[in-house]
């Protein structure tokens, strides 16, 4: 409930626990019911507006002042059909909605009125039943006008409205509707955030006026199926835009059909940390007016949205009636309210989409769109090019600018009529507004000018202490008003803060007076300790970056939640006309800034150099100047700028003969058998000469040779790394045909089915998804291949616009398999009837049997283990004898789902307190932990790749490759062994070109920190003054052991409170910078073989590295086991001591507990590795986990476990229940 405003209502709190309780319901359209009155002009006049000079009709908001008695009779009628609460009758109360009928002057009363006729009737109905209370919804429409869209197709910045009119509309309807005794404020129908933004505005003057708190109800409408509002945010950047309003509920009304709108609904609740409603239209009017869902339709929809869990409040809008709504009220009777999700502890940014800066290395800000900075952009303003301006804009973003920073200074303009121009037609390009936008300038006027034009949520840049602490907190509490984040500049009555101390302190005291005074949200405060120039041969300048970088930090360590940023050409201003030095000092600049705690800058986008690719002697050189390492520093650093300007390199290969001779459709054939493509265009050419049509050298040679590897390949003659590079053959022989083909537009070659393939949501790994679309299309299926990370809706939406026969999903990590369920349960409500493959390291038989079956029962759904099953099950699915199949299939599951359910009777499970009870027990009073060489983190760029190839497990390698067996042995393998020792040189060979060439970047990083259990299942972790830094929440197995067997949780391996001082360490290692732009390079050539061997390596060099690193861990770092001599086949099979798991792995289920390790590590900045919104690792060449040294530590298996410790792991976590059942429901029941 913190979450929440103190209101000052009493009943409120009865309104709060209905919402606790169980999902209340809303009433439905107004409209629809007036029009069974059929009322006449006379009705709409009354006495009071009898001789009014225009027509009335139609102005049913009137009808609270002429005809109160049919308002209050469809209110009651609603009650009666279960509504708990019921809205005014002012959906267009404002002047600029009523101007149409000159009515302007009758608002106040119009809304007044209008709640109290509502506010009767509730109160009525509450003295019948008091046991629950009705409520009043005080609505406030839209208004006919957007303040965000121009009316004018040919002036995309004209408004025929601006915020401040609609603030004056919506405060004359607020005080009315106060006045009148609502109980909750309702901006409803938003179709712009921008107007949403001024109707907060208004209710919050309001409320200030009144020293009151009412809640406030937010509901967006989704007008088409694009998940947009009419001006183009998304939900969720809705959403973003909003939160300051601290609303009670959020959700939507009007719009589409449920099911058109459904998703928008799942995206708009999962993201909002307040209550959700569902209020939506009986469908769309059709060709009469009418609407055609019926009662049991909506029933039908409201039912499952709410047994699903995303229900607080539901009821109905256009086309409903008491009798929908009477449905809806009995849809959700029985059903549990969605329970809050936690709040984002994030700095969240929006334009036309969200921005969150959770998973950011750094945050660009696009600096080019300033008149102070850029001569082109001013040049542009002045001129009053606002068109060519916008451009300017848009390579910002193109160039990767994520906010963009429009400054309009400039004395010689008229800066707020320029800000508010450039604003109102960036609104009208979605490529740049989709971003969030900095407002920037010195001067207070025309930072508001620019607040009042952007429906996102904006940064305000800046506010600073310069005019003292009133004007300070004045403009801070506008900028909460109008919802925008905020730079506070390092200023402050005596000027600006010059050295280390003074921005500490500064800083501090702009916190303290933010958080204690204004209830300033934390995370939307951000810092700018001036960025100054360096290298001006001044002394008293050369510390500023350093004083900067240390300012970072300690903003980082010291203020909760404040981000870092700063104008970084600042910092090279004195090498101005030498653009190669000044990227060299930015990129230095930021680079140890970063690291220290800089989390965003203005800076250009587009010319920022890589750190690691500057020239050696100038990165010294600048190095520094920037850290102030030497006296000469500025010196050394002049001499040397003058040499720098520009670079480049280039580099290529061959092949070999003999089958040459033969004839062409055997020079194919022997090709793509053999793999070679050197001469594939020039054969292709001659086939294509031979046929009177170029398709038909697709179906005749090329097919011919692909079916006999296809043949080859089922008869175990042929291996997959071999068939890999036949595809790769094909491809090229088929790009080569394809412009010949169009030519004459042929519909092309038959094929053995359309499977669509996809790496589902939050998972990022390809490689066997990869290998099967390459055997499938060796065996003439058509492929579309999705990628990775695809959405549910992606994956169905274009299953049914391109009509396929199969869809394949495949995922790794094991949130995966909760997501292809989802993906099932979805395929099943849609009514899909096309077979569902399962494939992926993590998933299995019994998985799919017991998990994914049940929810699709349409048609199949078949685990496919490796590549080489894939061509047989394809084809079985769409073959003659595929209900033979399915009924097969259908038949062996039912068995292994009764064979699991068997299991678990067997398999008795403990109460988690028994089991704590049965943990490890060592003597810890008996057992000096040893502590690690250093503390805090270590940071290794650069790593020497040679320094990991002898610790290089192949055997998984081969796995990759579908060639089982142990390494060597394999290579000596009766049956494979010929294609195994191919396939190891083609390895090595590219193993000898990554390191030789410096392809790929090792980069790791590692850390140790005191610890102690803590909570039975926690680590907690301290910094060295004995801080709490966090905790690491553990998982303990819970299944019954044999006497004597502990019950294992990786917290047993760490000493309790109260034992010995202890440690531990925590990882991240990558070998994966680099892969992604060669593999797309090979696959533009349509080398699949060379791709995969690529990423395939990566992968095996990660976790070489991860092995080499712990070694050095173990031997030196921690140095407990100092005279460790293992070979890598000790390694291998693990003979050290000490273990190194990682989360998401059997020993540490729990993937969620990779973000504190993250943070900790700071793994964006130093490794620049990402966690994906399921908390795969990217790039996928990673590996992190923990390190524990103690004696006894083993690898193990958690097992499954019970709600009771599921719900005290919740607690613990300070999250949901159920949002924690979701991340680990593979290991519950």
């Amino acid at each position: 409930m913190s979450a929440f405003p103190s209101y000052t209502k009493p009943q409120i709190a009865h309104l709060i626990n209905a919402l606790e309780q169980r999902i209340v319901v809303i009433d439905g359209a107004m409209g629809t019911m007036i029009q069974d009155y059929q009322l006449q002009e006379a009705d709409y006049r009354g006495e009071s507006f009898a001789d009014h000079p225009s027509e009335l009709k139609g102005n049913n908001d009137l009808l609270n002042l002429t005809r109160p008695d049919v308002v209050a009779a469809i209110h009651k009628a609603y009650l009666d059909a279960g509504a708990d609460i019921i809205e005014t009758n002012t959906f267009n109360g404002t002047a600029v909605a009523q101007s149409d009928y000159g009515l302007e002057s009758a608002v106040y009363d119009i809304n007044y009125q209008g709640a109290c006729v509502a506010r009767a009737v509730a109160d009525e109905v509450s003295q019948r039943d008091p046991a629950r209370p009705r409520f009043v919804a005080g609505v406030l429409g839209p208004t006919p006008r957007t303040a965000s869209i121009s009316p004018d197709v040919n002036d995309p910045g004209a408004r025929n409205i601006d915020f401040d009119t609609l603030v004056d509309n919506y405060r004359v309807a607020t005080d009315a509707l106060i006045d009148g005794g609502v109980d909750v404020l309702m901006v409803e129908t938003i179709f712009d955030a921008l107007n949403a933004k001024a109707a907060v505005f208004a209710i919050r003057a309001a409320f200030d006026a009144r020293a009151i708190e009412l809640p406030i109800m937010l509901s967006v409408t989704f007008p088409d199926t694009s998940g947009r509002i009419l001006s183009g945010q998304t939900g969720a950047a809705f959403w973003t835009a909003l939160a300051h309003a601290k609303p009670l509920i959020v959700g939507s009304n009007c719009g589409r059909r449920f099911k058109e709108v459904q998703h928008f609904l799942e995206e708009l609740a999962s993201v909002s940390n307040c209550y959700f409603s569902a209020h939506l239209n009986a469908g769309l009017p059709n060709a009469f007016g009418e609407y055609d869902e019926q009662p049991a339709d909506m029933h039908s929809d409201f039912a499952e949205f709410a047994e699903r869990g995303f229900l607080n409040l539901a009821g109905g809008c256009c086309g409903t009636t008491p009798d929908h709504i009477r449905a809806i009220a009995d849809a959700v009777a029985d059903k549990p309210p969605r329970q809050l999700p936690a709040p984002l502890k994030d700095t969240s940014l929006s334009g036309l989409e969200p921005f969150n800066f959770s998973g950011k290395n750094f945050v660009n800000v696009g600096e080019r769109c300033n008149v102070t900075g850029s001569a082109k952009f001013k040049r542009l303003i002045l001129d009053g090019d606002y068109t060519a301006a916008l451009e300017v804009a848009r390579a910002q973003v193109e160039d990767g600018a994520q906010i963009i920073d429009v400054n309009m200074d400039e004395g010689m303009l008229d800066a707020e009529e320029a800000m508010v121009t450039f604003l109102r037609m960036a609104a009208a390009e979605p490529d740049i507004a989709r971003v969030p936008f900095m407002v920037d300038s010195s001067k207070w006027s025309v930072i508001e000018a620019g607040l009042k034009c952007i429906q996102g949520k904006p940064v305000v840049n800046s506010i600073s202490l310069k005019a003292g602490e009133e004007e300070f907190l004045e403009q801070a509490a506008l900028c909460q008003r109008y919802g925008a984040a905020v730079v506070i500049m390092a200023f402050d009555e005596n000027g600006q803060a010059d050295n280390l101390e003074r921005r500490i302190a500064i800083c501090q005291r702009c916190y303290d007076l933010l958080r204690e005074r204004l209830d300033f949200n934390p995370h939307d405060i951000m810092f700018d300790p001036n960025i100054f120039a360096i290298g001006t041969g001044i002394e008293e300048h050369n510390n500023y970056a350093v004083d900067f970088i240390e300012a970072s930090r300690w903003i980082r360590n010291h203020l909760p939640g404040a981000r870092v940023s700063g104008g970084v050409s600042n910092v090279s201003f004195s090498f101005r006309g030498n653009n190669p030095v000044r990227e060299a000092i930015h990129s230095v600049f930021l680079y140890h800034a970063i690291r220290a705690g800089m989390d965003m800058g203005i800076v250009n986008a587009g010319q920022l150099a890589v750190y690691d690719d500057l020239p050696a002697d100038l990165r010294d050189a600048v190095e520094d100047v920037v850290l102030n390492r030497r006296d000469d520093a500025t010196e050394r650093l002049l001499e040397l700028a003058d040499r720098y300007r520009g670079s480049g390199a280039g580099q290529q290969r061959t092949e070999d003969l003999s089958w040459r001779e033969q004839p062409v459709a055997k020079r194919l054939e022997y090709a793509l058998l053999k793999g070679i493509t050197q001469y594939i265009e020039i054969d292709v050419e001659e086939a294509r000469q031979a046929f009177e049509r170029p398709i038909q050298v697709i179906e005749g040679p090329l097919m011919d040779g692909m079916n006999t590897v296809g043949d080859l390949f089922g008869e175990g003659k042929m291996f997959l790394p071999q068939v890999v590079k036949s595809a790769r053959v094909m491809k090229q022989a088929v790009a080569y045909l394809q412009p010949f083909i169009e030519a004459e537009k042929s519909e092309g070659a038959g094929n053995n089915g359309k499977i669509l393939l996809a790496t589902v949501k939050g998972d990022v790994h390809d490689i066997g998804k990869n290998i099967v679309g390459i055997v499938l299309q060796c065996n003439n299926f058509d492929i579309i291949d999705l990628g990775v990370m695809v959405h549910c809706d992606e994956i169905l939406r274009v299953a049914q616009a391109e009509q396929v026969d199969i869809i394949g999903l495949s995922g790794l990590i094991t949130p995966s398999l909760e997501e292809m369920a989802h993906v099932a349960s979805e395929m099943q409500r849609r009514g899909f009837d096309v077979p569902l493959m399962i494939g992926g390291a993590t998933t299995s038989k019994a998985h799919t049997a017991v998990k994914i079956q049940p929810n699709y029962h349409n048609n199949a759904v078949v685990y496919v283990p490796d590549a080489s099953r894939s061509v047989s099950v394809a084809s079985q699915l769409l073959g003659d004898k595929r209900d033979r199949f399915r009924a097969d299939i259908d038949a062996e599951y039912a068995v292994v789902r009764e064979r699991v359910a068997n299991r678990k009777q067997r398999s008795e499970r403990i109460s988690y307190e028994e089991a704590v009870h049965r943990g490890a027990s060592f003597d810890w009073q008996q057992y000096q932990p040893p502590a690690p060489t250093f503390t805090g983190v270590r940071v290794f760029n650069d790593y020497p790749l040679d320094s990991l190839v002898d610790t290089i497990d192949w055997t998984p390698f081969f796995i990759t490759w579908d060639l089982h067996g142990k390494f060597p042995k394999l290579l000596d393998d009766p049956i494979i062994g010929e294609q195994a020792r191919t396939l190891f040189a083609d390895a090595k060979a590219m193993l000898e070109r990554i390191i030789d060439e410096q392809w790929l970047s090792a980069r790791a990083v590692i850390g140790f920190w005191p610890a102690q259990r803590v909570n039975q299942d926690d680590i907690r972790l301290f910094d060295d003054q004995g801080e709490p830094l966090a905790d690491l929440h553990q998982i303990r197995q819970q299944l019954q052991k044999r006497e004597g067997e502990a019950n294992l949780s990786l917290a047993d391996y760490v000493a309790p409170e109260g034992g010995p001082r202890d440690w531990i360490g925590g990882f991240c290692v990558s070998t994966g910078h680099g892969v992604d732009e060669r593999v797309r390079a090979y696959e533009a050539e349509h080398d699949d073989y060379n791709a995969i061997m690529l990423k395939a390596l990566a992968d095996r060099l990660a976790e070489a590295f991860a092995e080499h690193m712990h070694r050095r861990v173990r031997t030196e770092f921690w140095g407990y086991a100092p005279d460790e001599q293992l070979s890598n086949d000790e390694l291998i099979r693990e003979r050290y001591r000490g273990i190194r798991p990682a989360p998401g792995y059997p020993a540490c289920p729990d993937h969620l507990e990779k973000e504190t390790l993250f943070r900790l590590l700071d793994v964006e900045t130093h490794c620049d590795v990402h966690l994906t919104e399921t908390f795969a690792m990217y790039p996928t060449a990673a590996v992190s986990g923990l390190y524990f040294a103690h004696p006894e530590a083993r690898y193990f298996s958690v097992g499954k476990i019970g709600d009771d410790q599921l719900e005290s792991l919740a607690e613990r976590k300070a999250m949901p229940t159920e949002a924690l059942r979701r991340w680990l429901a593979p290991i519950l029941d």
